[in-house]
């Protein structure tokens, strides 16, 4: 059994959860959100505490994996439709920079060309410099993913340390070539 899968998940105040036919539905103030679980697990809804409880159904090895994951991933829809996700996306390098046009993220990053990507429908996407790009969202994945393909747009190189990072991430640079005498 999982052990963080045993543990409930507290239901935030203005967030209403229902289960039926497998499917979980999470609406709060930011939005709504639903999740089709495995047959292997079953969720319920305790409203007397105001949690939701994951329980695995059997004591097979998917049942174990299914039941952590089930109960991290009501975790997260929980916490998105209370709070929200973000990511920030830095831009570094002379020249680099992000705008936003319309529902187009438009990144020069050295390439001959700008790189466009779309914006998805359910995502906040905010350029408050040139070299600073914020992603807010409710859904934990696809704000996660959205800013990974923004990053693997230029990954940040080893010795100069240019390209996308995280903010905050931390880039291992490698020495240079040693002067020759």
């Amino acid at each position: 059994m999982s052990r963080l899968g045993k543990k409930p998940v507290a239901i935030p105040e203005k967030v209403t959860v229902s289960v039926a036919d497998r499917v979980i539905n999470v609406e709060g103030p930011l939005g709504k959100l639903s999740y089709e679980h495995r047959p292997e697990v079953s969720v319920t809804v305790n409203s007397d505490a105001n949690e939701v409880v994951v329980a695995a159904e059997g004591d097979s090895r998917d049942a174990k994996a299914f039941h952590g994951l089930t109960r991290a991933l009501v975790s997260n829809m929980l916490e998105g439709v209370s709070k929200g996700y973000e990511k920030r996306l830095e831009i570094v390098g002379v020249g680099y920079l992000a705008a936003i046009a319309g529902d187009v993220l438009q990144m020069r990053v050295g390439y001959a060309n700008e790189i466009h990507k779309k914006i998805p429908s359910d995502l906040a996407v905010s350029c408050p410099d040139q070299t600073h790009v914020v992603i807010k969202g409710i859904d934990k994945q696809r704000v996660g993913q959205f800013a990974a393909e923004c990053r693997s747009a230029r990954k940040p190189e080893p010795y100069k340390g240019k390209g996308v990072r995280y903010q905050g991430e931390q880039i291992k640079l490698k020495p240079g070539k040693a002067a020759s005498k």
